[in-house]
C-alpha cells in the first residue's frame, strides 16, 4: 500500500517530501538502488537566469555520484557556481482508478541536491571513464581502442554528493474515495517495466569480430 510511515529522516529541509509526504524514504540503500537501477539521470541548473535540465548518463561510485559531457557545453561551465539538482526516475506501472482525479502512477524516484565538483585530473578522469564503460558492461573498456589525451581533454567529469537526497515510492493499487468501490468501472494497475533486446551487431564490424559474452550476458539478465 502507499499509505506508510515515512522512513527515516530527511537530511535536509530542502530535500524534504511535503506533497505525499507519506511516500517519502530518506533510506540510504533506497537512495542506493534506485540510482543503480539506471544510467540516465536529469540534471537541473541555471544558465544565464534560466533553468534548464538535461538527460545524461550517469553512474554512482560508494556516496557520489557522476556524470560526463563536452567541455563546451552550458553546464559544465555554470556547476561551479551553484548548487545543482540530479533526478531519477522510474515508471513502474499505470494506476488506474474509479475516477480520473485518482489516477496515479507506481514508481521510484530520487532527487539530490548540492554543489557538484568538477574532475580536471587527467588520471583521475581516465579512472572514473573506465569504471563508467565497465559499469554498462564488464571489462568493455579493455576491449575498445584505447583513449586519446585530446578525448580526455575534451571530456568534462563532475560528482555530486548523494548525501543530501529524498526517494518518493509508490506501490500497490489504486485508492479511490470510499464512495467510489461501488462504482462499476475497472480499476487496477498496468505493469511497465524496462524490457533488454537482443544486441543487435553494427553492419560495419570488422570481420571475424565476435559479440563479447559480456554484451550477451547483459541481455540475458545476468550483468
Amino acid at each position: 500500500m502507499n499509505e506508510r510511515p515515512t522512513k527515516t529522516h530527511p537530511p535536509s529541509d530542502r530535500v524534504r517530501v511535503k506533497r505525499y509526504s507519506w511516500l517519502a524514504d530518506y533510506d540510504r540503500k533506497t537512495v542506493e538502488d534506485i540510482l543503480d537501477a539506471t544510467p540516465l539521470c536529469h540534471v537541473g541548473c541555471v544558465m544565464n537566469g534560466v533553468p534548464f535540465v538535461t538527460p545524461t548518463f550517469f553512474w554512482r561510485e560508494g556516496d557520489r555520484v557522476y556524470w560526463h559531457g563536452s567541455n563546451a557545453g552550458r553546464m559544465f561551465k555554470v556547476l561551479a557556481d551553484q548548487d545543482v539538482c540530479l533526478t531519477v526516475s522510474l515508471l513502474d506501472g499505470l494506476v488506474m482508478a474509479r475516477a480520473a482525479y485518482n489516477f496515479n502512477c507506481n514508481f521510484r524516484s530520487v532527487m539530490i541536491v548540492g554543489r557538484a565538483e568538477l574532475i580536471t585530473d587527467k588520471a583521475i578522469k581516465t579512472e572514473k571513464l573506465r569504471n563508467f564503460v565497465n559499469g554498462l558492461v564488464p571489462d568493455q573498456w579493455e576491449r575498445l581502442r584505447p583513449i586519446t589525451d585530446k578525448e580526455i581533454a575534451v571530456t568534462a567529469l563532475a560528482s555530486l554528493s548523494i548525501a543530501e537526497a529524498s526517494c518518493k515510492v509508490r506501490t500497490g493499487p489504486p485508492i479511490d474515495d470510499e464512495e467510489d468501490y461501488a462504482f462499476p468501472a475497472w480499476a487496477g494497475v498496468i505493469p511497465i517495466r524496462q524490457q533488454v533486446m537482443p544486441p543487435e551487431p553494427d553492419p560495419k564490424n570488422a570481420p571475424g569480430v565476435a559479440m563479447p559474452e559480456d554484451v550477451l550476458r547483459f541481455h540475458l539478465g545476468s550483468v
